[in-house]
């Protein structure tokens, strides 16, 4: 897994979890029983490796940001939309920085994206959008870190 720590600066644990049901991989990032922060990998080798370290560092996107500690919006509200939409353009612009040829990397994981989206079943307006927006921000002048700052700053965490 990447290096991952959330807006405190405490290291995430990353969790692998199977199941039975996953048609790809899966991702999701909270605070477990003991208010430690952790990611748990849901059926990873289901996916390729570019999928899997773009959920890696979305959902550690998701730390960095401090939505782990906020209220979770309702699902598919406007407010949910843009976390996912935040953690996405994170994911993209550390693979941008920190992989070597980035930009393959990132196609390979909008690619993958894009097929386990349709295989669960979203809809191909809500799939263009989120490539849309992966593609946008791997064009953005500043880095992850800068991004990450702007959000926790307009959010009040920084």
């Amino acid at each position: 897994p990447p290096n991952c720590q959330n807006n405190d600066g405490e290291l995430v644990r990353f969790e692998n979890r199977s199941s039975q049901t996953a048609k790809s991989a899966a991702g999701m990032a909270k605070n477990d029983d003991n208010g430690q922060p952790v990611i748990y990998r849901f059926s990873y080798e289901r996916s390729p490796a570019a999928l899997q370290n773009f959920i890696d560092l979305h959902e550690c996107a998701h730390h960095q940001t401090g939505d782990i500690d906020l209220p979770h919006p309702p699902r598919n509200s406007p407010a949910h939309m843009m976390n996912e939409s935040i953690a996405d353009c994170i994911a993209t612009l550390r693979i941008r920085d920190e992989t070597e040829d980035g930009a393959s990397r990132i196609n390979e994981a909008a690619q993958a994206l894009t097929a386990a989206m349709e295989i669960v079943g979203f809809p191909k307006l809500t799939i263009d959008s989120r490539i849309s927006n992966i593609n946008n921000c791997r064009l953005k002048d500043l880095s992850a870190a800068d991004f990450i700052d702007g959000v926790l700053v307009h959010r009040g965490l920084k």
